[in-house]
């Protein structure tokens, strides 16, 4: 039955880095309510279906939801249909984010484009983690012996400059705080939480520069001199769902081949 395996509830799962999340996470037994903002079910190609086809091939449960990160009623939405369906939620993966339309200078960013990567990136899970934590807490009262998590997808970008996306960068950073506080105020709980900070991971975001990010990589900006791809992104979150770094809670796992490094 869905209810003897772990759940997580991972936003923006219909591609890239949340695509593999949940690949990973269904190798490790998980089922999954995977969230995308695009439901298209006729299209098993691409998009949140064709995820469900590759998390049912690993004997799991996927149940696609359509849901707007950023929209407070759809977050209601999201936990009653996860809970009809499932009985309880043990991971929480805030992954869904989206970058600027159109990357500007920042003498030049827009407010029209600001409050967008904000609303998306930090208030929409800010306000999704307080919801679902309380569900959590409702969980650990009824049973007590369980350990949910919870694991924040930030960026690089948190702690890196990039002075063409700044927008970007300041929502990334707010999500690391937010990773941060989350820990500090529900580790009374027993409810760890963790960031998870990619590089210059290979998805449909990063498709338009990768000629970009292809010469820098090739002069040495990664260490590991290649792509991370989102499987990486996926290994890390499985292992922190599982319960390996449970003394740990506000842990940073950067996944950037080492750009973490300082070096001369």
């Amino acid at each position: 039955m869905a209810k003897d395996k772990p759940v997580a509830l991972v936003t923006g799962a219909g591609q890239g880095i949340g695509r593999g999340i949940s690949l990973e996470l269904a190798k490790n037994e998980f089922d999954i309510a995977g969230v995308d903002i695009v439901f298209k079910p006729e299209n098993k190609q691409e998009g949140i279906f064709e995820v469900k086809e590759r998390v049912e091939e690993l004997e799991s449960v996927f149940l696609p939801l359509q849901g707007d990160i950023s929209s407070m009623k759809d977050h209601e939405k999201i936990l009653k249909l996860t809970l009809d369906r499932f009985g309880k939620i043990d991971v929480l993966v805030n992954n869904a984010g989206v970058a600027p339309e159109k990357r500007l200078d920042i003498l030049e960013t827009t407010p029209e484009s600001y409050d967008r990567l904000l609303s998306i990136n930090a208030r929409g899970p800010f306000f999704l983690t307080q919801k679902i934590a309380k569900q959590m807490v409702k969980q650990l009262q009824k049973n007590p012996g369980t350990n949910p998590c919870i694991i924040f997808i930030s960026s690089i970008s948190a702690v890196v400059s990039s002075p063409a996306r700044a927008e970007y960068c300041i929502s990334k950073a707010a999500l690391s705080q937010a990773a941060r506080v989350f820990a500090d105020r529900l580790s009374e709980y027993g409810i760890n939480v963790y960031e998870v900070r990619p590089g210059i991971i290979q998805t449909e975001m990063t498709a338009p520069v990768q000629e970009k990010y292809d010469k820098l990589i090739n002069e040495g900006l990664v260490p590991q001199k290649r792509w991370g791809f989102p499987e990486d992104v996926g290994k890390a979150v499985a292992a922190l769902a599982r319960g390996d770094f449970e003394y740990s809670t506000g842990l940073i796992i950067e996944v950037s081949g080492g750009m973490n490094i300082r070096h001369l």
